[in-house]
C-alpha cells in the first residue's frame, strides 16, 4: 500500500544492514545467497507457526514486523517475485503493517468498496461495522491464519481484502476527480497496486494448493 493507505511495496532489492555485512567479513552477501536466505526463513517461519499449534506463537509471528521493524522483514523478503513463498509472505506483512498503521484511513477505502465488492468483503471477513478496530483486527485475523489455519484461505482472504480497499479508492477517486485531481489521481493508482497485488496473493494460493510455492 502507499502511505495514504495503498503503499507501493517495494519492488527491488533492499540495501542488508551492517548486521548482514558484519556476518559476512564486511562484504554483502552474494545474490545466490540472498534468494536463499530469503526461501529459506520464510519456508521454516511459516512451518513453525503451522506445526506449533500454539497461540503464543502466532501471536509472536504476527507481531514479528513490530518487533523487528518492517525494514528488517524487507530486507529478507521483499525483492523476491510476488508469487514465491517469502514474496507472498512479505506481501502479508507488508498490507497488516499498512492497516495498522493507518486503520482509520483504511476503514474509508475499506467503507467505500464494501457493498460494491460484496463477494471479496465476505472473503474478506470484516466485522461490522467496519471501523478502524476492526479493520486492525482482521490484518491480525488475516496473517495468524496463515499460521494456525490454511496458508492459501490465508492468501486468499487478503487479496479479497485487497480487493476491497481497491474499489473503495476507485470509488473515491472517481468522486473526487473534479473537485481534487492530483488525489484523485493517486487513489486511482493506489486502487490499480492493490489489484495487482490481489492478483499475485491470488496465484500464490493456487500455486501453495498445488505445492508450488516456493
Amino acid at each position: 500500500m502507499t502511505s495514504d493507505g495503498g503503499r507501493a511495496l517495494p519492488r527491488r532489492p533492499v540495501p542488508f544492514g551492517p548486521l548482514a555485512m558484519e556476518t559476512h567479513g564486511g562484504t554483502l552477501p552474494g545474490p545466490a545467497e540472498v534468494t536463499e536466505v530469503a526461501h529459506q526463513t520464510a519456508a521454516i517461519l511459516v512451518g513453525t507457526g503451522r506445526a506449533a499449534h500454539d497461540p503464543e506463537v502466532t501471536a509472536r509471528l504476527v507481531t514479528l514486523v513490530d518487533d523487528l521493524g518492517l525494514s528488517t522483514v524487507a530486507d529478507l523478503w521483499s525483492a523476491r517475485p510476488a508469487r514465491s513463498l517469502p514474496g507472498a509472505l512479505w506481501r502479508l506483512y507488508a498490507l497488516r503493517a499498512a492497516t495498522i498503521q493507518d486503520p482509520e484511513r483504511i476503514s474509508v477505502y475499506f467503507k467505500a468498496g464494501k457493498d460494491t465488492a460484496q463477494v471479496s468483503h465476505v472473503v474478506a471477513g470484516a466485522a461490522e461495522p467496519p471501523g478502524a478496530d476492526e479493520m486492525k483486527s482482521m490484518a491480525d485475523a488475516i496473517l495468524s491464519g496463515a499460521f494456525d489455519g490454511e496458508f492459501d484461505v490465508a492468501l486468499e482472504r487478503s487479496a479479497a481484502f485487497c480487493r476491497v480497499v481497491a474499489l473503495g479508492q476507485a470509488t473515491l477517486a472517481d468522486n473526487a476527480e473534479h473537485s481534487n485531481e492530483n488525489h484523485a489521481s493517486k487513489l486511482t493508482r493506489n486502487s490499480h497496486l492493490l489489484v495487482k497485488t490481489a492478483e499475485d496473493l491470488e496465484h500464490a494460493a493456487n500455486a501453495w494448493r498445488l505445492g508450488e510455492l516456493d
